[in-house]
């Protein structure tokens, strides 16, 4: 599948296509920096680019730490806070107390 269907679809995400994203976008700024547009069309476009950019490196440092291993770390220091007797306890309730819906009556 090429590159061009994958971000349409919206999945651009992956860390390779995110940083090949910003390398078009200073390529683009590059050139547009050398060219002059009529009606002072250049200065907007690069300022849109300049926009784009900011936002491709945000995404990029928000794809080094994935959501699952923050949330592991705060999972385990609560496990720890409980300790070992409210799993204890925990497993006790499990093996008296069936639970699930009750019986129906017939």
């Amino acid at each position: 599948m090429p590159i061009a269907h994958r971000i349409v679809k919206g999945m651009a995400s992956n860390r390779t296509e995110l940083t090949a994203l910003k390398k078009l976008l200073s390529e683009t700024d590059l050139i547009l920096s050398t060219t002059e547009l009529p009606q002072n069309r250049t200065a907007r476009c690069r300022e849109l680019l300049r926009t784009a950019l900011a936002l491709t490196d945000d995404l990029i440092s928000q794809a080094k730490l994935p959501a699952a291993s923050l949330l592991g770390r705060k999972g385990g220091s609560v496990t720890a806070k409980r300790g070992s007797d409210y799993f204890r306890k925990l497993a006790a309730r499990r093996k008296t107390h069936g639970g699930g819906r009750p019986r129906k009556e017939s």
